[in-house]
């Protein structure tokens, strides 16, 4: 007889949750005394146990704790029932955590005041226990569960214990929750929600029972019935799977991020192993209201927007900041402090009813004359988006790289922040050193000066043709001041590790992964082959940089140090369109839904579009194809390594030829091979065969039996000649919109 998925899950739940069934029984009537520290409530394998916890020398708190590191994973707080911030509660040492004869958990002061309580009174409670897994638990007289800890929790997640809907981990104003969709959501003050993963893209609706687990081996996995195999895996822990010692518990930090922590007895470290939010600026209010979070040697650092702002409190940025003279209060004019590189989070409900598309004036102006806007950030992609911030609460993000500019109301004149305000390259020293530097800046400028001109001297009246090229090659003048992040040689080495994990090759160099000091994640291209002086390079860097649209991957900066030419764009976490399209059959998780397919059709269409119609410079891309295709978390397409043709090839795209671009074989247009100039026609010819490719599924100059022996394409376009469109389609897709196919594989042809 089959079991149905219902059972089968209830099953697997029940021999998961039997794994220790080992328990010590705690009688009523028991009590703890915060006075006597070796008073405990252990479990049998004395692993965890209750007891009052020091807070200060004069204030304790009850909790259950890890016996390694002694690791608070719940503690009577005004979260632990449902309700409040999570705040730990506290008790002077005369205070106790009685065990009451009506079945009560109730924890006292030393006056006798009630402090927190269970809130069990009169409902069957025969006895209490804990067990090996850390769940304290008040019984009744069939050992059935009145109250536990687990089904309590404060802000930590032990293995075992099972997060379900309705339950929240707190810590102050940010709280975890899971949606009966099955998305875990970080929310902070239970409105904004700034953080949020989903089991995966194909799941619609809601779930019958998702539960949300930290297993043992350091794996978060999600649980319904509805799931084929009982359980997805959502997220692994840096060291998942290793060590038979390892407790891991995963907890809701007070900065608002969620974490995994592992110890073990052997090393007695508790060390972070993941984090939801990588980027600790991302974090909802981090800095509190009117604070801006940036970095510092690597650390989230906050301080407030301008001079035109005080901190709440001069030793705890994170508390914000407040105006010198609130707007209402004003006796002048109000004005728009502009703020470069920064963005105001702007996460749901927010982002749903405080978007708008306008230019950069309107956004500016648009909250200048808003009796509601307080701020408003431009996102500079091209997508020409305004967030308007209505709410009083406003929480910044600064940084080097981030493609916003944000305003924000001020009294009277803006006073902005000195230049060094956040910078994430140097320490904070005394005043005598930067006087040290000013010399030294001085000195070097004025010998650099006097080298250049005998440089000059030695170059027009003695140097050789050669020579001159050569010097104008590596000379490191500031010909492109407008273009995006320089970097250097040294610091691209220490983000990707000494270019140590490579992403792929392509026909202009190796790729490599890295992380920058904010947290955000680059992929570092290092060219091959460059010819271009300085001066060139970077005049062809800010050609690229000015380029912003959704459809397009964003270049965030450059290096141009001595012989080292390497480009710096943003990391897309799904990879190249390729990995998706040309699977094998035993890989069909990877698939794309037809909806994503036909969106990524035409996204790359109109990145392809802006490239030769609606930039200021046209730039001819010579090598579309699906490797040079991106996508990102929701398979967005975005176009990459356009503008290296002419990068490599300093001339211009009219005299382009077959024998100075790096085309790939299958997408080179027929007038590549007659060395005929090269046009933007070719571009849209290898369009036509990503789209061709994009609907089959298949390489378009793949050759087999079930083609008679030609190439895809060609026995492709005889099939449609025929009128046999179903037969080109990827037949492994469902839920093919089959007039969107034929009207596809028809553009793809004319393209062609």
């Amino acid at each position: 007889m089959k079991m149905s998925k219902l059972s089968v899950f209830l099953l697997y739940l029940h021999c998961l949750f039997a794994i220790s069934s080992s328990s010590t029984i705690i009688p009523l009537g028991s009590t703890l005394q915060a006075s006597n520290r070796n008073q405990a409530w252990s479990s049998p394998n004395t692993s965890f146990s209750l007891s009052f916890v020091p807070v200060t020398p004069s204030s304790f708190m009850a909790a259950i704790t890890y016996y390694v590191g002694d690791v608070i994973i719940w503690s009577a707080s005004n979260g632990s029932n449902g309700t409040g911030d999570g705040a730990s509660l506290v008790v002077d040492s005369g205070g106790t955590l009685n065990l009451l004869p009506n079945g009560a958990l109730r924890l006292t002061n030393g006056s006798g005041a009630v402090v927190w309580d269970s809130a069990t009174a009169n409902r069957g409670v025969s006895h209490a226990s804990i067990d090996d897994l850390g769940n304290f638990q008040l019984l009744n007289n069939e050992s059935a569960p009145i109250w536990s800890s687990f089904q309590n929790p404060t802000d930590t997640l032990v293995p075992s214990q099972n997060f379900t809907v309705g339950k929240i981990l707190r810590s102050g104003s940010y709280s975890l929750t899971l949606g009966r969709s099955g998305n875990l959501t970080l929310n902070w003050n239970g409105t904004i929600e700034y953080w949020s993963l989903g089991f995966n893209s194909s799941i619609n609706g809601n779930l019958t029972s998702p539960t949300f687990m930290l297993q043992s081996n350091g794996i978060l996995v999600g649980l319904d019935p509805s799931f084929a195999r009982g359980m997805i895996n959502m997220a692994y822990s840096t060291d998942y799977g290793e060590g038979d010692d390892v407790f891991r518990f995963l907890r809701m930090d007070n900065d608002g991020n969620l974490r995994i922590y592992s110890t073990s007895e052997s090393s007695g470290n508790i060390t972070p192993t993941w984090a939801a939010v990588t980027d600790q600026c991302q974090v909802y209010g981090f800095c509190g209201n009117m604070g801006v979070c940036g970095y510092k040697d690597s650390n989230p650092v906050c301080g407030c927007p301008s001079q035109n702002f005080d901190p709440v409190d001069e030793h705890d940025g994170r508390k914000g900041c407040r105006r010198k003279v609130e707007i209402e209060d004003c006796p002048g004019d109000v004005t728009m402090l502009q703020l470069e590189h920064t963005k105001f989070l702007t996460y749901p409900p927010e982002v749903n009813d405080q978007t708008f598309i306008v230019g950069s004036v309107a956004c500016r102006m648009n909250c200048l004359v808003s009796g509601s806007c307080i701020g408003s950030t431009l996102v500079a992609d091209g997508s020409g988006i305004c967030y308007m911030k209505t709410t009083d609460f406003v929480s910044g993000y600064q940084g080097a790289v981030l493609p916003s500019t944000s305003f924000l109301k001020v009294c009277g004149q803006a006073v902005p922040n000195p230049s060094s305000y956040l910078d994430t390259s140097g320490n904070d020293n005394d005043s005598l050193l930067h006087a040290m530097v000013i010399v030294v800046v001085v000195l070097v400028t004025l010998l650099s000066l006097f080298a250049i001109v005998t440089g000059f001297w030695c170059w027009f009246y003695g140097g050789s043709k050669k020579s001159r090229r050569m010097s104008a090659q590596y000379e490191l003048v500031d010909y492109a001041s407008g273009a995006p992040v320089k970097f250097s040689y040294k610091e691209l080495q220490h983000s990707t590790k000494g270019f140590s994990e490579s992403l792929g090759e392509g026909g202009f160099g190796v790729v490599y992964k890295g992380t920058l000091a904010n947290r955000m994640v680059i992929a570092v291209k290092q060219l091959e082959g460059i010819e271009q002086g300085e001066m060139q390079f970077r005049m062809e860097v800010a050609t690229i940089s000015s380029t912003h649209h959704l459809n397009l991957v964003r270049l965030v900066g450059f290096c141009s140090d001595g012989r080292h030419r390497l480009l710096v764009y943003e990391f897309l976490r799904s990879g190249s369109l390729d990995k998706f399209l040309f699977t094998s059959n035993d890989q069909s998780e990877k698939l794309l839904t037809w909806e994503n397919l036909f969106n990524i059709a035409l996204g790359t269409g109109r990145g392809i579009t802006y490239l030769h119609e609606e930039c200021r410079d046209c730039i001819i891309h010579c090598d579309i194809k699906p490797e040079n295709i991106l996508l990102d978390e929701g398979y967005t397409a975005k176009v990459s390594d356009f503008g290296l043709a002419k990068l490599m090839n300093p001339k211009d795209h009219r005299h382009l030829s077959l024998a100075s671009i790096r085309g790939t074989r299958g997408y080179l247009a027929p007038e590549w091979l007659a060395n005929h100039p090269i046009t933007s026609k070719c571009d849209v010819y290898s369009y036509g065969m990503v789209l061709l490719e994009i609907v089959s599924g298949r390489r378009n100059f793949e050759v087999s039996p079930e083609t008679d022996g030609k190439k895809f394409s060609l026995w492709a376009y005889s099939e449609f000649e025929k009128g046999h469109t179903e037969a080109i389609v990827d037949k492994r897709i469902k839920d093919v919109d089959s007039e969107e196919a034929e009207r596809a594989i028809m553009v793809s042809f004319w393209c062609i």
